[in-house]
Order: structure tokens, then C-alpha cells, then sequence
């Protein structure tokens, strides 16, 4: 299927800019529609419980929110209209716990959903629950974008992680679009033979036109994260793919560890599928 929706979520820091142009060029590579969603927070106050703020505060909060919005948003629809490109816009409101559903609703109704790679020190928002619903609660792929660096798309070179399990599984087909457009893809298998061979993916990867090829890494005792980003780093990837994890849907709850460690670590787009 091709991809034809974008759904990028933009905030105020500087980061954001970096997403907006990395998916407005692959929005013209794809010929695909780019919506932008800003999410506001509304005010939360620790230690007050369930009480709810005065009116008149949380009027100027959610008003300097709108304010803060529309400058990121106007900035966007300049870039966009440099790019060709019409952007259209969503602002939506909530409880900062709500924000990932909020995300995760409005993406299941796009192709890909591109957020950025969580950096708490940033603008002081942990911003991992929202990368976690964008997969693991939508129904859809999503593409993280790292803080640091550029973002080559649609991709030169690709990584497809593969370990036979249906999330992995999930992963590489959504990523078929992508991966057409890649002069070379790479399967990485890190596991011993097994049921599920990694000659497989690349059979069902070929027949799609993606030019696909095997490679069996040997663990040597080093994490999978670790083999990933080794491999994309030696084989210069602009993309990683493999499926994400998570134990639970509650916010509390960690995310598996090579999908917790990958978030962590990555300096290349990664995308993930649940």
C-alpha cells in the first residue's frame, strides 16, 4: 500500500523542525497528504489531587498554549508551502496523561506517523508516552525521528530486524513503501536458524521489488539494541526497522527492553510496528 497520509506531531522545541522537514520531503517522494498535530496541555499542579484550577488560570494557560501553537504552526505552513506542499492542522487539548490517547486516536487514520525520539531536558516533558501510543495504540506504524542529526527520507539504505515474531513481522510489511524506495535494504537476523529464517523476508521482501538481502549477525554476547545500531552505523542505514514492544498499556509500565534501549540510543529514523 502506498503511503498517501502523514501524521506529524510538532511541539516548541527545536527538534520539531527537524520532523517537519523530514516528513515534507517524504510527503513529496510519496505524493501524500501532511497533517500537523500540536497537543496542548492543560495545567496540572502537583499535590492539589482532584481539585480543578480557577477558571480565569486555566483560560490563560490554555490561551498562551493556542498562542504557542499557532506560531509552530504558522512556521510549518510556511515550510510547507516552500515544499509544494499543502499542510493541514489539528490542535487538541487535554490532561498531560491524556495526550498520547489524544495522539494515537488521530493516527489511526494515517499511513505513518512521524514523532521525535523523547529528550526530557528539552522542554520538560517526557515525551516517551506519546512515542509509545503512536505504535503500540493506534493500529499503525510510526516513525521516530532522533534529536540529533538529520533525517534522510525516503531512505537510501535500510535495516529490517528480524526475529520471526509477528511484531517483526508487522514492522517490515508496513515498511514496504519505504523500503521500495531504498537503493538497499538489509534483512539482520542476530538469532540462531530457526523456524522462521530470515531467507524468507527476503523472498517476500523481493517480490514486492524491495532490493533485499540477508545477514546472519552473530550476537557475541552483545544486546540486540547494540547489534542494530552497530550494523546501521558499519552499513551507513538512514533507516531502521523492526517491531516495537511493550508489557503493558499502562503509562507505568517500561516498554520491552531492546524497544526501550533503541529510543535511548538511536541516531537514525526507526520504525516501529506493534
Amino acid at each position: 500500500m502506498a503511503i498517501k497520509d502523514l501524521l506529524v506531531h510538532l511541539d516548541e522545541t527545536p527538534a520539531s523542525a527537524t520532523r517537519l522537514q523530514a516528513t515534507l520531503t517524504l510527503a513529496t517522494s510519496c505524493g501524500a497528504q501532511v497533517t500537523a498535530l500540536y497537543l496542548i496541555a492543560e495545567p496540572f499542579l502537583p499535590g492539589v489531587g482532584g481539585r480543578h484550577l480557577p477558571a480565569e488560570l486555566l483560560r490563560e494557560h490554555l490561551a498562551h498554549g493556542e498562542a504557542e501553537a499557532e506560531a509552530v504552526l504558522a512556521s510549518a505552513r510556511a515550510d510547507a508551502e516552500r515544499h509544494g506542499t499543502t499542510l493541514a492542522v489539528i490542535r487538541a487539548s487535554g490532561p498531560l496523561d491524556r495526550l498520547p490517547q489524544l495522539l494515537a486516536r488521530h493516527a489511526r487514520c494515517t499511513d505513518l506517523t512521524i514523532v521525535g525520539q523523547a529528550d526530557l531536558a528539552a522542554h520538560g516533558v517526557d515525551d516517551t508516552a506519546l512515542i509509545e501510543a503512536a505504535f503500540m495504540d493506534s493500529g499503525r506504524p510510526a516513525l521516530v525521528v532522533p534529536r540529533q542529526g538529520p533525517a534522510v527520507l525516503p531512505p537510501r539504505r535500510a535495516i529490517v530486524a528480524w526475529d520471526g515474531s509477528r511484531e517483526a513481522a508487522r514492522a517490515a510489511n508496513d515498511a514496504i513503501p519505504l523500503l521500495q524506495l531504498a537503493e538497499f535494504v538489509l534483512v539482520v537476523d542476530a538469532r540462531d536458524a530457526g523456524d522462521h529464517p530470515g531467507a524468507e523476508l527476503v523472498a517476500h521482501l523481493v517480490r514486492h521489488e524491495v532490493k533485499a538481502e540477508l545477514r546472519q549477525v552473530a550476537g557475541r554476547g552483545s544486546g540486540i539494541a547494540e547489534i542494530l545500531l552497530a550494523q546501521a552505523h558499519a552499513d551507513a542505514a538512514d533507516l531502521l526497522v523492526m517491531g516495537g514492544y511493550g508489557h503493558s498499556r499502562l503509562r507505568e509500565m517500561m516498554l520491552g527492553g531492546t524497544t526501550r534501549s533503541i529510543l535511548e540510543h538511536m541516531s537514525l529514523p526507526v520504525l516501529f510496528s506493534h
